[in-house]
């Protein structure tokens, strides 16, 4: 709705008189009418406060006062396991919200970009349980805690990871995405995903951090062997250079607070974008209930 208005906004700057610097003008009715269309929705269930959040003014509120609180905490350390992640500034702070019918606030740094990192492990289970089902990437990957070290060297009972959100069950979920692609291909689908999923905003690649990832991995490298010696990996895994290079890449996509917020709100809504109401991942039973997980995993 807003593109529209500033669509018409520069359209009446255009034929505005340069000589009477004219700064005002009205949207008629036609044209209101194409602005208001595409978001009539929730335009309407705003104004009669049918929205998820009613009074969304005073909740902002007392998020705008935990966001002033806490911001000048200066306790704890950037990551520093990867020589890249270290240099970040520890100053930047943001917050931002999106709810699942698409109320919006941001505060700070949002527009800062950053690396997904380990939150990719969410997003990359949800897209391959939407393409395979659930029980496909199940027969590859436990679904219960580990009660281990997000990065040990272990297994479960039945020789697989133990769910998808340590590094071992996450390396072989990225392994059975579009696995019979090459390498280019993957990686072009797994970012058109995650645009999807984040309503078209941002989403960008950070190349120093995958280098910098990569050049460090030898946890990741010794697991991956453990889990081929183990016969964890899918046949099509030919190579587990290629396969942790694709690991690695995802997590360094780029986001920012705004871009992820959109994200995670279309995890908590089904799979469906609260910002353009598309639906980005199946919501059949099996797939919602693979969505449920992931929510679950990262709270």
């Amino acid at each position: 709705m807003m593109e529209k208005i500033r669509d018409f906004e520069k359209i009446a700057e255009e034929k505005c008189c340069e000589a009477t610097e004219q700064k005002h003008w009205k949207l008629g009715k036609t044209e209101f009418k194409e602005c208001i269309s595409p978001s009539i929705d929730i335009v309407s269930r705003a104004l009669q406060t049918d929205m998820v959040i009613p009074n969304w003014v005073n909740f902002v509120d007392k998020i705008r006062t935990l966001f002033n609180e806490c911001k000048d905490i200066r306790d704890g350390q950037v990551a520093s396991y990867i020589p890249q992640l270290a240099r970040q500034s520890p100053d930047l702070w943001a917050v931002s919200l999106c709810t699942v019918d698409g109320q919006r606030a941001s505060f700070g740094d949002v527009k800062h970009t950053f690396c997904v990192q380990s939150v990719s492990k969410a997003f990359n289970y949800a897209i391959v349980a939407s393409d395979l089902g659930a029980d496909v990437v199940h027969s590859y990957v436990g679904q219960e805690p580990s009660g281990r070290l997000f990065n040990e060297i272990c297994l479960d009972s039945k020789n697989k990871p133990h769910n998808p959100m340590v590094n071992s069950g996450a390396i072989v979920i990225t392994s059975l995405i579009k696995n019979k692609n090459n390498m280019a291909d993957r990686f072009d689908y797994v970012l058109n995903q995650y645009r999807k999923i984040a309503g078209n905003e941002y989403i960008g690649f950070n190349n120093a951090t995958f280098l910098s990832e990569r050049a460090t991995a030898d946890r990741n490298y010794a697991l991956s062997y453990f889990m081929k010696e183990n016969k964890c990996f899918p046949k099509e895994t030919e190579s587990l250079t290629d396969a942790l290079d694709f690991y690695f890449q995802l997590c360094s996509v780029e986001v920012t607070c705004e871009s992820l917020a959109v994200m995670a709100s279309t995890l908590a809504n089904g799979g469906v974008c609260p910002t353009t109401n598309e639906t980005c991942i199946a919501s059949n039973k099996e797939k919602r209930c693979a969505i449920t997980y992931v929510l679950l995993w990262n709270v």
